[in-house]
């Protein structure tokens, strides 16, 4: 599968996704860091690919959505932003009630 069909498919296929360097548990990175923690601190279950273990992916993210930095947290199959979006949507309250959204409409989906 080309590298742009697999992170397709990871996108569609996770209500909530970030790419990150390294984990929620062990970032790599500042703003992967404070990005992951925002997206934990509002309860609701996220997948995260390390970019750092996956070179492929590494290299060709910033064209799949025309972005160039790391991280990316897409929702709902839609690039929300990297850290600093982030980091405001959370500041605001919006980004809790928009994971729950994507992730109530894949169970939905699922159903």
């Amino acid at each position: 599968m080309d590298v742009l069909e697999r992170i397709a498919e990871q996108v569609r296929s996770n209500p909530v996704v970030i790419y990150m360097k390294g984990t929620p548990k062990f970032p790599q990175c500042g703003f992967s860091m404070r990005a992951a923690q925002a997206l934990q601190e509002c309860g609701v279950p996220f997948a995260y690919v390390n970019v750092l273990q996956d070179p492929e992916i590494f290299e060709n993210l910033p064209r799949f959505a025309d972005w160039p930095t790391f991280p990316q947290i897409y929702i709902d199959g839609e690039l929300v932003g990297g850290c600093d979006i982030t980091l405001e949507l959370h500041a605001r309250g919006e980004l809790k009630a928009m994971m729950e959204r994507a992730v109530a409409k894949a169970q939905a989906g699922n159903a």
